[in-house]
Parts: C-alpha cells; sequence; structure tokens
C-alpha cells in the first residue's frame, strides 16, 4: 500500500496566493495526494479564495482546510463548502476547528462556550449538506426552515476536527470524520492524541477504525543552514503570548513530553525581556527536534513514517520556510 501524504501551507504571511498554488502544481506532480491551506488566528490568507485557487490548477489532490467555526454562520459554512466542493469535482475536505477565548477578542465575538459551537457546527453543517430545512434553536443559534438552496454534489463532505486538546480530540472521535492533529507536536503526543479519539468513538459507540487520523508536521530539509533552524519561527509562535494559552498548554493534558509549564514560563520571559527574536533564539533544539521533522531528506522521510507508526494516517507536512519547500517536495516526489 503506498503511503498517503499531503502538502501544507498558510502559514508564511509572505507568500501570495499564487506562489501557493504554483507549488500546488508541483505537488500534483510529485504524487501528493492532498494540498491543505491552514487559516490562522494572525489573520493571514484566506482559506476559501486559496482553495478556489488550487481547485482550478490541480486536478486529482485532495484539497482541505482549518476553519474556525462562528466567523461564518452555520449556513454560509455549508454554502460556501459545498460550492467549492462542486468546482473540485468532489475533492474538499473541511477541517472545523473551536473559536477560543483568543479568536473571540479577535473579531470581535461575545463569549459562547467553544466546545458547545463546536459540536453544533458539525452536526448542523452535515444536515444542511443532505438538503434538509433546517428549524433549530439553542442559546447560540435559532433557524428557522434554514437550508441550502442548491443540491451539494456530495451529500457528505469529510469533517475533521482540527485539535490539540483533550476535549477537542473526544469531540472529533464523537462526532466527526475525523481528526486533524496540530502542528509542531511530538510522535509521542501524536500516539496519545489517538488513543483519546479512538477511545472517544468507542464510547459513542462509533467504530474508530472508520476515523481519518491526520495531522500537521512542521517539515524542514537541511539546506543553505540546518533544517532545525528553519522551524524555530512558527514554534516560537505557538509559544508567544498570543497562542500559548491555546496552542500549547492543553497538550500538557494529553502528554507532550516536550513542552512543560517550566519551558513555557522560560519562554514568555525571553518574550517579555526580548520579544519575539529572543524567544525564537533560546527554543531548546532538542524541543525544535521534537515538534518537528527536520534534518536530512532520509531523516525527514523517516521522521513522517514515525507519526504514521503512531496512528497519522494521513500526514501533511508543512514547509516551515518558503525557500526549501522545492526541496521538501523533492524529497518525497
Amino acid at each position: 500500500m503506498e503511503k498517503w501524504l499531503g502538502l501544507g501551507f498558510g502559514y508564511d504571511p509572505s507568500m501570495t496566493v499564487r506562489e501557493m498554488t504554483s507549488y500546488a502544481k508541483k505537488a500534483e506532480e510529485h504524487g501528493f495526494d492532498m494540498v491543505f491551506f491552514s487559516e490562522t488566528l494572525q489573520t493571514f490568507r484566506d482559506a476559501v479564495t486559496t482553495l478556489t485557487s488550487f481547485a482550478l490548477a490541480v486536478e486529482k489532490p485532495l484539497l482541505g482546510c482549518t476553519q474556525v467555526v462562528r466567523l461564518r454562520s452555520p449556513l454560509v459554512l455549508a454554502q460556501t463548502f459545498a460550492t467549492l466542493d462542486e468546482l473540485s469535482g468532489g475533492r474538499i475536505v473541511l477541517s472545523l476547528g473551536a473559536c477560543t477565548k483568543q479568536h473571540m477578542a479577535k473579531h470581535g465575538l461575545e463569549y459562547a462556550d467553544p466546545a458547545e459551537t463546536l459540536i453544533e457546527y458539525i452536526t448542523l453543517f452535515k444536515r444542511f449538506l443532505t438538503g434538509e430545512k433546517i428549524t433549530y434553536e439553542s442559546k447560540h443559534f435559532r433557524l428557522r426552515e434554514a437550508g441550502l438552496g442548491f443540491k451539494p454534489l456530495r451529500s457528505k463532505i469529510p469533517v475533521w476536527v482540527a485539535a490539540t486538546s483533550a476535549k477537542g480530540l473526544r469531540i472529533a472521535g464523537e462526532y466527526a470524520d475525523g481528526v486533524l492533529l496540530n502542528a509542531t507536536t511530538s510522535v509521542e503526543y501524536c500516539r496519545n492524541a489517538v488513543k483519546i479519539v479512538r477511545k472517544a468513538a468507542e464510547e459513542k459507540g462509533r467504530d474508530p477504525d472508520e476515523l481519518q487520523i491526520a495531522g500537521l508536521i512542521v517539515t524542514a530539509v537541511d539546506a543553505e543552514k540546518p533544517a532545525v533552524e528553519y522551524v524555530r519561527r512558527e514554534v516560537a509562535s505557538k509559544l508567544s503570548p498570543l497562542m500559548v494559552d491555546f496552542a500549547m498548554k492543553p497538550r500538557l493534558k494529553v502528554g507532550e513530553p516536550y513542552i512543560t509549564p517550566q519551558l513555557i514560563e522560560k519562554m514568555l520571559e525571553a518574550y517579555n525581556t526580548g520579544g519575539y527574536e529572543k524567544l525564537m533564539s533560546e527554543i531548546p533544539v532538542k524541543v525544535l527536534k521534537g515538534l518537528t521533522a527536520v534534518g536530512t531528506a532520509e531523516e525527514v522521510r523517516r521522521k513522517i513514517d514515525q507519526y504514521r507508526e503512531a496512528g497519522v494516517k494521513y500526514p501533511i507536512i508543512r514547509p516551515a520556510d518558503k525557500s526549501i519547500i522545492d526541496i521538501v517536495i523533492e524529497a518525497f516526489g
């Protein structure tokens, strides 16, 4: 059986949609199975626009992206992704993430329970795709005879939950078609996370073997500088004050050997005294290597296989710097 592999973008503010699309074409030429786009808290480029460009440029790879719930209404989300699925010929995978307090503050939203709203979005999205007209009321939503005005190409678009916390992983196992494990997580974390997802599915009476277990893996191959140096910026972003509460701290309850409360405190102190550059410079190399796939092409391929062995059946590698995207693609071509 051939090894499944995706290529991810969306975490570099300097990359244009046209540039990413050209690399999507190259990924297709090299046999990649998916092109994925991550929307981030930093409000870089828009996933829908980017996926549209990908859909028009490549014919075979699946196309996926993350979407934070509540930034679109449940109906608009279904309308948008049913349209994208039609445009792409049925190749869309949607990965939904909880609207955290940080997202609410960024977008001026009133507080609503992140877990509750995530579950409701998964449920309503799936119902809308069937063509059902929905009348529904909760403390978060009021819908009256709401539904799509056209027949979607597929009545079932795969929904993954973009999860980091134990609660998010359980929601994935209970309600979704799969899970997307966060970037900059170790093989050990992924192994622990997969166990949580599978157990939640079993307790809900679902078959855990039917779930799609995907993971974003920040990747760098030795080039003009050692590969480990390319991943510092993204790992640092997860340890910054903006993101550490929802991107790093929840991993402690899942089991992430490379992240400790002491490390988090030390990194925040570095940020407060010297800003982002000091934070980047002080991340231990052991941590950088543990949370990413770096090294020679052969070392990186072996590390991706370790993630597979931990249960990540659908690894999505995300090159840590646009200067090495060609090298990374060719390492797996």
